[in-house]
């Protein structure tokens, strides 16, 4: 659980092996996602390392709406006005967070993959079961979006996953697309996430080559470590990963 400062002023929550990021744009400041509801705390710090408050912060631009990347969502609507946006396909899992299905049965996973208790078991006492959802809702979408972002459509791990191209800053959030740890196993390095929360690992494995296209150097996912070796070379590497 930390705050680290990252290139282009981009600020890092890291908070029970799930990430969420503030960074300034031209059209305001904005988050990428919304952790968990403790996650809150740790975003006045973030803001105070860009001399920031919350009632300066614009948008919450959200990749998917699962409940460990829509904890403070609701919070942060209510108390500073900010926007929250997310896309058209995954409204219904923002209203309530809890009813979606997975690709495969959540429960086994802890069984198949003892590591995945050092993430999963955090994430609770992070507030993972008492999400809020959110109703009033901007849409994401192409050419929707905050100014700065570009939204590329990423299917498969929800049906309305984005990952989120900044150009000026040479770098995608990849959300659940793509990350470098898997919270249902434990797993590290460039990956998909296990079909206990990917619904369709197909059309995940296909949202791939979106990801590489957008060319950016640095990666920011919404599970593990940032990637510094650009978004062709952790695509390449998230291929050759069985999807669990």
């Amino acid at each position: 659980m930390g705050i680290s400062r990252l290139e282009h002023g981009i600020v890092r929550i890291e908070d029970a092996g799930t990430n969420c990021y503030v960074m300034e744009l031209a059209g305001g400041l904005v988050f990428v996602d919304a952790g968990l509801p403790r996650t809150w705390r740790l975003t006045h710090e973030a803001l105070q390392a860009l001399g920031r408050r919350w009632d300066e912060v614009t948008d919450v631009v959200v990749t998917h709406a699962h409940f460990d990347h829509l904890g403070f969502a609701a919070r942060a609507q209510r108390e500073s006005g900010a926007r929250v946006w997310v896309h058209p396909g995954d409204h219904r899992i923002a209203a309530h967070p809890y009813r979606y299905r997975p690709g495969r049965p959540r429960l086994l996973y802890p069984l198949l993959y003892p590591a995945s208790l050092r993430v999963l078991g955090p994430m609770v006492l992070a507030g993972a079961l008492r999400v809020e959802g959110v109703e009033l809702l901007e849409t994401l979408d192409i050419g929707s979006a905050p100014a700065g972002v570009t939204v590329v459509p990423t299917p498969g791990h929800t049906d309305g996953h984005c990952v989120l191209h900044v150009p000026e800053l040479d770098t995608v959030f990849t959300g659940d697309a793509l990350v470098t740890l898997d919270p249902y196993t434990g797993r590290r390095g460039p990956r998909i996430v296990a079909q206990a929360g990917t619904r369709d690992a197909p059309s995940a494995r296909r949202s791939l080559d979106r990801i590489a296209e957008t060319g950016a150097r640095l990666v920011l996912p919404g599970h593990g470590e940032p990637w510094h070796d650009g978004a062709v070379a952790a695509v390449e590497s998230a291929r050759h990963t069985e999807i669990a």
